[in-house]
C-alpha cells in the first residue's frame, strides 16, 4: 500500500483526530453572556461632621469584577464612584470622585456582601468663597440583593478622612472624618452562574 496515492485520506484522518479532542472539553464552571461590569446609582444621606445638618444628593458607580481569575482572587474587582451632595443646601456642599478595590463574597446566589477600599480628590464649601480640595481616603461596605434577572438594590456605608482641611479657619484637629449612606440600584451586565 502506498501512502502517495491517499493524500486525502490522510489529511481527513487528521482532521477528524483534532476534531476529537474539541469535543472532549467539559462544561466550564461558570458562564458569562458580557462584560462582567455593574453601574448604579443613588441617594446618598451624609453627616458632613462640618456644619449642622446632613448632607443629600446623588451617587453613581460602576464595578468590574472579572470571572476568569485564580480561585483565591474571586470575588475582587474594581469600584469607581462620584458623589455630590448639596440637595437642597446652598450653605453647604460636597463632591468627591473616586476609586479604588472592592470585594464581594461570591458564595451567595443573590445576596452578595462586600467591602471597599478607595481613594479618591474631595471638595468640600460651606460658601462661595470657603472651601477646601484634598486626596480624600474611604472605606466602607455594605450588601447587594437581585431584585430582577440583572438588577441588584444596593445598601452602602462610607466613612471618609480628610486630611488638612481648614486648618487655618479654626477647624479642630484640621481634619474632617464625614461618613454616609447610599441606596441606590444597579445594573449587572454580565450574569455569572457558578456550579
Amino acid at each position: 500500500m502506498r501512502l502517495k496515492s491517499y493524500p486525502g485520506l490522510i489529511l481527513a484522518l487528521l482532521f477528524a483526530c483534532g476534531a476529537s479532542h474539541a469535543l472532549a472539553q467539559a462544561d466550564p464552571a461558570a458562564t458569562e453572556t458580557k462584560l462582567p461590569l455593574a453601574i448604579g446609582a443613588g441617594f446618598s444621606d451624609y453627616n458632613p461632621d462640618f456644619g449642622h445638618g446632613h448632607l443629600l444628593g446623588g451617587a453613581l458607580w460602576a464595578d468590574y469584577t472579572p470571572n476568569h481569575v485564580p480561585a483565591i482572587l474571586r470575588g475582587i474587582g474594581l469600584e469607581a464612584e462620584a458623589r455630590d451632595l448639596r440637595y437642597g443646601r446652598k450653605d453647604l456642599r460636597r463632591d468627591v470622585v473616586g476609586g479604588g478595590v472592592i470585594y464581594s463574597w461570591p458564595h451567595y446566589r443573590d445576596f452578595r456582601p462586600y467591602a471597599k477600599y478607595e481613594m479618591g480628590f474631595g471638595r468640600y464649601q460651606n460658601s462661595p468663597t470657603n472651601h477646601d480640595t484634598r486626596t480624600v481616603t474611604i472605606m466602607g461596605g455594605g450588601a447587594e440583593y437581585r431584585v430582577l434577572r440583572s438588577v441588584w438594590a444596593r445598601g452602602d456605608y462610607e466613612y471618609q478622612f480628610w486630611p488638612d482641611c481648614f486648618k487655618h479657619r479654626g477647624l479642630p484637629n484640621g481634619k474632617l472624618t464625614p461618613e454616609g449612606i447610599t441606596v441606590g440600584a444597579a445594573y449587572h451586565f454580565s450574569h455569572p452562574r457558578f456550579r
